[in-house]
């Protein structure tokens, strides 16, 4: 699967990929499954992140599976090595092609390609841009210490590669414990994207984190192209579009599985920076949190679906008097919490137990 991804939806071979199935089928402004209406192809900046999230997961498994078998270290170079690619060309690390982070917004953009050789992004703020937060992880100096083959070719790679290894956070800077980063984003970048996405009038939910930011809710994101207006608005639940049979909901609702995983990276970005790291939370409040803390919060906000509000009823459920039984719904109104969609989706919606778990929450 990881050689067919990086074979086959790599167009340019620059490491910035253009497709395959990502299960955000409407987040974009045009139907993935199908040719664009203008030619060309678009950089995605979810499809790259997905890819460095998967390089990074696969290097942390092959560490593990080395302290047993050590040959399993060549397994966490060749990751390491693709990381890092990716990374850079995601963020133009060397000049060699067109950067998915927009320096100006803060924050990461689809780009697409034209035949006519133009570039233009695709200025929406959606998970499309929030993504790359995933692709970090922390290593323990020891782990390093424990790796000598890893760490040789680490050195040599970064050391003989400077053109991808600008513009990252850098794993020789020691942080917390003396653990050592991988991320795509650095601490600049990472803080202008959590402010959109802890900004109440943007992504934050009193439910957890909207797949797209409620400022397109006002403010549209219209694009044309054969006279034809392609547009993405925030709505909180059910899509009223028809991409993708209209049996896709990527436009505002809260999905559990890239919640937790927001939650997940927050964690490691805190398993480095700490305590010296705080951002505002919520965005303009003038209350400033670690990220760990901002974890928490999030969790609090996804455990709220489940909880009676003052009224005793619990906002999943919406007017439905079936409080005593909750269910796994698929995804969740951005704005109240509803539960819509399949109401079995027990696989990643369960996650909420290891939330409640881990928060301290006694339900």
């Amino acid at each position: 699967n990881f050689t067919w991804w990086v074979n086959k939806k790599d167009t340019e071979g620059n490491n910035v990929f253009q497709g395959g199935f990502l299960g955000m089928d409407n987040i974009s402004v045009f139907d993935r499954s199908r040719d664009l209406p203008t030619g060309g192809h678009v950089d995605q900046s979810d499809g790259s992140a997905w890819m460095s999230f998967y390089c990074i997961s696969l290097m942390k498994i092959s560490l593990h599976l080395a302290e047993e078998e050590p040959i399993y270290q060549d397994m966490a170079t060749k990751f390491f090595e693709h990381f890092l690619r990716i990374a850079a060309a995601m963020t133009s690390c060397g000049g060699g092609h067109h950067s998915l982070w927009n320096e100006e917004d803060g924050f990461f953009y689809d780009l697409l390609h034209l035949p006519n050789d133009e570039i233009v992004p695709l200025k929406v703020r959606s998970l499309v841009g929030l993504l790359p937060l995933l692709a970090v992880e922390t290593l323990q100096s020891d782990t390093l210490e424990k790796m000598p083959i890893f760490r040789r070719r680490m050195d040599w790679f970064i050391n003989k590669r400077p053109d991808v290894s600008c513009n990252l956070a850098c794993i020789y800077e020691g942080g917390t414990k003396d653990r050592r980063l991988m991320s795509i984003v650095t601490k600049d970048r990472l803080i202008r994207i959590l402010k959109y996405m802890l900004d109440e009038e943007e992504f934050l939910s009193p439910y957890g984190i909207r797949s797209l930011s409620k400022y397109h809710e006002k403010n549209p994101y219209i694009f044309h192209a054969n006279e034809h207006p392609y547009e993405v608005k925030y709505i909180p639940g059910d899509s009223d579009n028809k991409m993708f049979g209209g049996n896709s909901n990527w436009r505002g609702p809260v999905w559990f599985p890239i919640n937790y995983l927001l939650i997940e990276a927050l964690q490691r970005f805190h398993h480095y920076y700490g305590d010296e790291l705080k951002v505002e939370f919520p965005t303009g409040s003038g209350h400033f949190l670690n990220l760990w803390d901002v974890a928490t919060e999030l969790s609090k906000r996804l455990i709220r679906i489940f909880l009676p509000d003052e009224t005793g009823k619990c906002p999943v459920f919406g007017d439905k008097p079936f409080h005593e039984h909750a269910l796994f719904y698929e995804y969740f109104h951005g704005d109240n919490g509803k539960g819509l969609g399949a109401s079995h989706q027990t696989g990643w919606t369960g996650l909420i137990a290891k939330l409640i778990q881990q928060s301290g929450l006694s339900l």
